[in-house]
């Protein structure tokens, strides 16, 4: 992913995802490796289909809506036994790598996971593994260059996952975006910064479809699913564009464009590297070669379905 999941997301209303029910046919139960914005989201949406969902976290459980909790963090020996992990066919890995690069979770749980035999385990990368291409589209067959460190350890975790010999499916993502993470926000609380670099543009995806392709994978029959997965829409943009659209969903000014290099030297590191790869990532394959449709195919769509957070 292109960016940590940081934001609490409400509970999703009921959406019509088409593979949903051949999905949750095929799932004896999900382990979903990573209660962030994007594993929740996944996990609440199988619950609400009657699909029995582990979803793990660092801390232990508070009580509440969430799916089962589970206790995971590796740094502190919390692990999942056999038993928790009983019945689970299917797995969603949302967590990034640790401190020193490596997968987490294929350094506690590979044994597990095995014994496991699922059916089928999803790993959300980024398409940071790309690097930075100047604009220009990437897809499935790009060659991989990733230029920062982050996206480096990614291409690492993702090539250990391959070989770990599990059904692994990688997933390659862009920025996520939905209720509770959006530029609608960002205006809102005083965070949105309009900054203008000639030729930059981000693709993104919406949390939903996120979900929907995941679903979507599943209910695939497993020669059917390619190893590697671009999840995108079909519009990558510069960020002004999004912002400009916020702003008038909001009835709200823009604030003061600012030339990019003026600003860059008062960013942090990450958002600096955010801004330091330009590229367009591609979901023909995901779209055309497998069939899913896009339930946000644009920021015009997808951001609109965000007013709710506000009216």
């Amino acid at each position: 992913m292109s960016a940590p999941s940081v934001n609490p997301v409400p509970a999703p209303e009921r959406i019509a995802h088409p593979a949903l029910p051949a999905a949750a046919t095929a799932i004896g139960r999900m382990l979903v490796l990573g209660g962030g914005y994007t594993g929740r989201r996944v996990a609440l949406a199988l619950e609400a289909a009657g699909v029995p969902v582990l979803l793990t976290h660092r801390q232990p459980s508070p009580g509440g809506p969430d799916p089962d909790w589970l206790h995971f963090d590796p740094d502190q020996g919390a692990l999942p036994t056999q038993a928790d992990l009983a019945g689970v066919s299917h797995v969603l890995v949302t967590i990034p790598p640790n401190a020193g690069g490596r997968d987490p979770v294929l350094e506690s749980l590979a044994a597990q996971l095995h014994h496991l035999d699922p059916a089928w385990v999803g790993y959300l990368s980024t398409t940071g593994v790309y690097g930075d291409t100047g604009g220009a589209w990437v897809d499935e067959t790009s060659p991989t260059r990733p230029l920062l460190e982050r996206s480096q350890a990614r291409l690492a975790c993702e090539q250990a996952w391959r070989r770990s010999s599990l059904p692994v499916q990688l997933l390659r993502l862009p920025a996520i975006y939905g209720p509770g993470r959006n530029p609608m926000l960002n205006l809102r609380n005083g965070t949105a910064r309009l900054i203008h670099k000639p030729g930059q543009v981000f693709s993104r995806v919406h949390v939903d479809d996120i979900v929907g392709a995941v679903l979507h994978s599943i209910a695939l029959a497993p020669q059917d699913r390619p190893d590697t997965l671009i999840l995108a829409d079909t519009c990558p943009c510069p960020s002004s564009e999004i912002l400009g659209l916020a702003a008038h969903l909001l009835g709200c000014r823009l604030p003061e464009v600012q030339r990019y290099a003026d600003v860059a030297p008062t960013m942090g590191p990450m958002a600096r590297s955010f801004w330091s790869e330009n590229r367009r990532a591609s979901s023909r394959r995901l779209r055309d070669d497998l069939g899913y449709r896009l339930l946000y195919p644009t920021y015009r769509e997808g951001l609109s379905s965000c007013t709710g957070d506000f009216f």
